[in-house]
């Protein structure tokens, strides 16, 4: 693969906090290798602006191995860029070319507030797993992996189910800034396995709730979180979801 350097204009958006007006800011970043991520990028970036005596440019990361879901970006109006089931630390250079101009935004929805540039706070979804994304019954010490017969068909969906990383992409791609594609892989990575169906019912009401309080808008169905999805979570996990909460509205004693 060739290795090649690259002059690029950055288009970033910088907000002090919740409450301020933000506005885009403009930088060239010279000497950009094809190898680098996209947040070694942004680090050479915030190194020249430390040395300049400039505010550098807050941004999210941890694992930086596309696991921890914490590199929420929107790239040129894509959540994370453009490589599919790829989450933004995973991006390399090498998809762009000397010259181009890339934007980048925070996660734009009520449900994650802007801490400050590109730093938003996701703890609604923690919030949301909190009201119910858990099995509560005491089951005693850990017992074998087969010890509890599942058939594999459900083992594997409850299994792609939860590879959901709570990254937030699907909300800031959906019109509606829907949370429905993280809530349906929390519910159903538990609904799916026998652990998980004493407390089906009052999980989903649940947590239905949590996600309504929280600000999220509501599910149309477009598709677009699933197009995004560094994890590649089905929508079908949304069907089985609303599923779930009709029959458990239904059935579930007050």
């Amino acid at each position: 693969m060739e290795h090649y350097k690259m002059n690029l204009t950055l288009q970033v958006w910088r907000q002090s906090n919740e409450k301020s007006e933000g506005r885009f800011e403009t930088y060239e970043v010279k000497d950009i290798s094809s190898e680098m991520s996209f947040l070694e990028m942004f680090d050479v970036l915030n190194e020249r602006l430390i040395n300049e005596g400039k505010d550098p440019i807050a941004f999210d990361h941890d694992c930086r191995e596309g696991i921890c879901g914490a590199c929420s970006m929107h790239i040129n109006g894509r959540p994370h860029g453009p490589w599919h089931a790829t989450t933004t630390c995973q991006l390399h250079m090498r998809e762009y070319k000397n010259g181009d101009t890339i934007v980048v935004e925070p996660w734009r929805s009520k449900g994650f507030p802007v801490l400050k540039d590109l730093m938003v706070d996701r703890s609604a979804f923690d919030r949301i797993v909190e009201a119910g994304g858990y099995i509560s019954v005491n089951t005693g010490n850990a017992v074998d992996g087969n010890a509890i017969p599942i058939e594999k068909d459900k083992a594997d969906l409850s299994f792609a189910a939860a590879a959901c990383i709570a990254c937030g992409a699907c909300v800031a791609a959906c019109k509606n800034s829907s949370a429905m594609l993280f809530l349906s892989a929390k519910v159903a990575h538990l609904a799916l396995l026998p652990q998980g169906v004493p407390e089906r019912k009052k999980r989903v009401i649940n947590m239905v709730a949590q996600m309504d309080k929280e600000g999220f808008g509501s599910c149309t169905f477009t598709g677009a979180c699933e197009a995004v999805c560094p994890k590649e979570i089905s929508i079908t996990n949304i069907s089985r979801l609303n599923a779930d909460y009709i029959y458990s509205g239904l059935s579930l004693e007050k």
